[in-house]
């Protein structure tokens, strides 16, 4: 490898240990000082001239705090003389905020990338944008990674020849029948309309579950508003049992309670992109760890390997598992 420096913010720092043990190189410390008038100032505690510094930094809660901490390490890293500066940002939280759906409202996935350039990323690396044309945001290079192998692998372990993937809507219908064809099983998916940040409405559910073992795939499970309508209708249906996957475990409140209350719930599983709260690790909740596959990509940036030979094998499908129901 080139000669790397690799910084974390407060937001996730057990997550970046183990990226930089899979590296097999230090995880840099970094001084955060929080003046009397409530501003931030933050110091990288080692040499960044002409480094190839990555800054590790979740966008999760408290979102902007964290948020302002990365905005102020990059721009230390810029002043610092580093070579480059990747922004490695496992859960980008503003790619939510992806288009005008309202009137006078500000599309902040597209403002929070014009912040990270600014600041003097010069490259992006993060997980499961939660729309595609997020990607197209930022003015600089953006690798984005999927937790579909990690997620496969664990699920790969159970009988799934009654198996079926369900995406909780369309949108999301393309990674779940990549995930479903990584498993060897059928797809579908239900058709959402979301009511407000809390409350969605499933119309419809595309595809057959009778008597199946449902694998529900959300790229991001926050309030859980809409696994739990979508549950209704996967017993509606005749689901025989239901597990429940997604990248980004959020998790906000008391979502993961509520939905490992769900007595046909056998299992939650979700990846560390965000950290998981030691009283939210209930028996039924699954946390796999996305670290090698981060550090593997950041080998590849630094030595100027291909990331997206990656993917190359992926070639997604939407095909349901049979009639409309």
């Amino acid at each position: 490898m080139n000669e790397i420096a690799i910084f974390s913010g407060s937001a996730h720092p057990e997550l970046a240990e183990e990226i930089c043990s899979c590296l097999g190189v230090p995880l840099h410390p970094i001084r955060t000082k929080r003046f009397s008038n409530d501003c931030l100032e933050v110091q990288l505690q080692a040499n960044c001239r002409q480094q190839d510094v990555f800054i590790i930094q979740p966008l999760s809660a408290p979102v902007q705090e964290n948020l302002m901490e990365l905005l102020l390490m990059l721009d230390a890293a810029r002043g610092a003389s580093a070579s480059r500066i990747t922004a490695v940002i496992p859960h980008f939280s503003y790619a939510r905020s992806d288009k005008k759906d309202a009137p006078r409202i500000s599309i902040g996935g597209r403002l929070v990338a014009d912040l990270l350039v600014t600041a003097g990323a010069n490259r992006v690396l993060t997980m499961t944008l939660h729309s595609p044309q997020v990607h197209g945001f930022f003015s600089v290079p953006v690798d984005q990674l999927h937790a579909l192998n990690e997620l496969a692998d664990h699920f790969a372990r159970y009988d799934l020849s009654r198996g079926v993937v369900v995406s909780p809507d369309l949108g999301n219908a393309k990674n779940a029948a990549v995930f479903a064809k990584r498993l060897n099983v059928p797809v579908a998916a239900g058709a959402k309309e979301r009511v407000n940040d809390t409350q969605v409405r499933i119309s419809a559910l595309i595809g057959d579950v009778r008597n199946r073992d449902v694998i529900v795939l959300d790229d991001e499970i926050s309030s859980g508003g809409s696994i739990l309508e979508l549950l209704q209708h996967l017993r509606a249906h005749g689901a025989r049992s239901i597990r429940i996957a997604t990248t980004h475990g959020i998790f906000a409140g008391s979502a993961v309670s509520r939905l490992a209350a769900e007595p046909d719930v056998l299992e939650i599983v979700c990846t560390n992109t965000v950290p998981i709260a030691r009283e939210k690790r209930l028996p039924k909740l699954t946390v796999l760890s996305v670290a090698p596959a981060f550090a593997e990509t950041m080998r590849r940036i630094n030595s100027g390997d291909s990331v997206s030979a990656l993917f190359a094998d992926e070639q997604p499908t939407f095909r349901p598992a049979a009639a409309s129901l």
